[in-house]
């Protein structure tokens, strides 16, 4: 946004691409967005650069603030790929080295954004850090990066963007951060991650209210998993089918820069937000149409939840009644993935493991499974244990077949909701570990 006194020049026209400054004066773009510089954290790949490329079509100025300035072998993508395709959408762009953790880097930034577009109206953090490891399982230099990267480096770029957004007309500040959401679920599995990204949502509660009347500061978040090159690394092959494009975030993130400054304080999730648009098909952001989608961190609507609703309108009586094990033994996929199970032991695993795991599986050939790898050679079947088990797993038949065989990963299962664990967390990992062995012979 052209601020007071700043002259008016070729090169200020938002849709003139450097290899038509020289040949003939186009129109400039009129859309909300137009001359208004925004400034992304982490903008050279995935959520971020698909809102600067949003924001890129409406004739924004764009400010690369990322910390790649080479490609990663697995994750394509850098400061100066990114400001060429803005360039090319119709934008301008400047690539700025931004490691969130270094305030000096963020300070330049700032200044150079301030010194080549006149101000800053946008501020998008976006960068973040991710390690889905339990307490036990978390180096303290992962902590350290997590911490330093989500809460200190949004906080740190809020503070530095801030004087300037204050001038602006616009004046958005917008988090990737969840909804602040206290059930113990989102802790117990991965505690430092949720604590940092919570720190970004504590950014946007405590900001929205002393910045109110002058700068709007809101949280958005996926209602479903996001295909990235980082999702393709958490989830692994086929994820993608089970994940939205990285395009709904970037209509949300627009849909909300459209908002006044009285717009401030809120934790929006993209599918929400976009309804109140009016947009009724979703299926254009999935990547694999009519797939079942990957519900995201933080939102949770889980069987407890259900059945805590139903009992209190009188039906949780018939829905226990429903997930009664079956009064003898099944047959069929699970006896069998618990007779190669139980084939597998052996005296050293028992010794490795030291763990007794507990099964309550619902539906078809569901009921009480038991994998005892603590007593003499270990044990396998159905029913219960024979001593108090230390972890217990809670899923359907079918995904805990899909799960033995490598078709799903525990880590995605556990995400999605298909898989609820209460126990010892790193004898579940341990869990983990052993099926990638027995894998071969399911």
């Amino acid at each position: 946004m052209r601020r007071k006194g700043q002259p008016v020049t070729i090169h200020s026209l938002p849709l003139l691409s450097p290899r038509f400054r020289t040949a003939k004066v186009m129109l400039p773009n009129t859309g909300k967005l137009a001359g208004c510089t925004v400034f992304i954290t982490g903008a050279s790949r995935g959520i971020g650069k698909a809102i600067a490329l949003k924001a890129a079509k409406d004739g924004a100025n764009i400010v690369i603030a990322a910390k790649t300035t080479q490609a990663h072998p697995k994750l394509p993508g850098t400061i100066y790929t990114a400001a060429e395709e803005i360039e090319a959408a119709g934008g301008k762009a400047l690539p700025c080295i931004v490691d969130v953790r270094d305030e000096q880097q963020i300070s330049n930034a700032v200044e150079k954004a301030v010194e080549k577009f006149g101000g800053i109206d946008v501020l998008v953090n976006n960068a973040s850090a991710i390690s889905l490891t339990n307490t036990l399982e978390t180096p303290t230099k992962r902590v350290d990066l997590m911490m330093s990267v989500n809460t200190r480096g949004t906080y740190l770029t809020s503070k530095a963007c801030i004087p300037h957004l204050k001038k602006s007309k616009i004046a958005h500040i917008l988090n990737l951060s969840p909804p602040l959401n206290l059930n113990p679920l989102w802790f117990k599995q991965h505690c430092a991650y949720t604590i940092a990204k919570y720190g970004m949502s504590m950014c946007v509660l405590g900001m929205a209210e002393e910045f109110k009347g002058e700068i709007a500061v809101n949280a958005l978040w996926p209602k479903t998993a996001i295909h990235t090159a980082a999702m393709d690394m958490l989830g692994g092959s086929g994820i993608e089918s089970q994940c939205r494009k990285v395009d709904i975030i970037a209509d949300a993130a627009y849909s909300i820069f459209k908002k006044p400054k009285s717009f401030t304080g809120n934790f929006i999730i993209d599918e929400n937000i976009l309804k109140e648009e009016g947009i009724k098909d979703f299926d254009v952001y999935a990547i694999k149409p009519g797939h079942p989608l990957l519900p995201d961190f933080f939102l949770d609507e889980y069987p407890d939840t259900v059945t805590k609703k139903m009992e209190s309108h009188g039906a949780g009586t018939k829905l226990k009644e429903e997930l009664q094990p079956p009064s003898k033994p099944p047959s069929g996929a699970v006896k069998e993935t618990f007779r190669i199970v139980k084939a597998s032991l052996s005296d050293d695993l028992v010794k490795a493991t030291q763990a007794v795991y507990q099964f309550e599986l619902s539906g078809e050939d569901g009921g009480t499974w038991f994998l005892d790898l603590k007593n003499k050679g270990g044990d396998a079947g159905y029913g219960e244990p024979s001593d108090q088990a230390d972890v217990v797993m809670n899923m359907s038949t079918d995904d805990f077949v899909k799960m033995f065989s490598g078709k799903l990963k525990p880590t995605m299962a556990f995400m999605s909701g298909k898989l609820k664990i209460k126990g010892n967390m790193a004898l579940a990992i341990k869990l983990e570990k052993l099926m990638s062995q027995m894998q071969a012979k399911l």
